[in-house]
């Protein structure tokens, strides 16, 4: 595990488990929201941001959450030597939209840029939500489906598959570095 893809749809707590993923593996993140947009929302210019994600992907280790742009998307989870899919129910990722909506305005969202505009990236995500599931989330489960025989690939369905994720992950941390 070396380098890492993060993806899924919005809400699904991808910034949180990339983070965390990050702590434990010592693998450095990059979160394409903060890379994608300045202070308040404002999106970088599209060279910037192609440019910046060329960059990462150059080098040897990696976590990159979040979605970018479709032509990076795919780049990214061909480079990636492990795919972590975030495929939580529908209602799930409404849910925790809506929980980092009335939170956001208390304690900013992990993984966006400061000064975000909570109620409209909010919005924007529930718009998101649909078409990702619709559209989106088909190809993802079938891009997983191909590359299992070819790298990592773990599929997350559950809360409780996201904890068993981080012990499997903990406990092959732990071998590698002999403890």
């Amino acid at each position: 595990m070396k380098k890492v893809a993060v993806f899924g749809n919005t809400g699904g707590g991808k910034s949180t488990l990339s983070k965390r993923l990050s702590q434990v593996t010592g693998l450095p993140l990059h979160v394409l929201d903060k890379i994608q947009f300045e202070s308040g929302g404002t999106q970088v210019p599209d060279e910037d941001f192609l440019s910046a994600h060329h960059q990462i992907l150059a080098t040897e280790r990696w976590i990159i959450d979040g979605f970018g742009c479709m032509e990076t998307l795919w780049l990214r989870l061909d480079k990636a030597d492990t795919l972590v899919f975030v495929d939580l129910p529908l209602y799930l990722h409404g849910w925790w939209v809506t929980k980092r909506l009335i939170t956001g305005y208390f304690k900013p969202p992990d993984g966006w840029p400061s000064n975000s505009p909570i109620l409209r990236s909010s919005l924007n995500s529930y718009r998101v939500l649909w078409l990702c599931h619709k559209y989106l989330t088909p190809k993802y489960r079938e891009y997983i489906k191909q590359a299992q025989s070819i790298k990592s690939v773990y599929h997350i369905r559950s809360t409780k598959e996201i904890s068993q994720f981080f012990g499997l992950i903990e406990r092959q941390t732990n071998l590698k570095d002999g403890v």
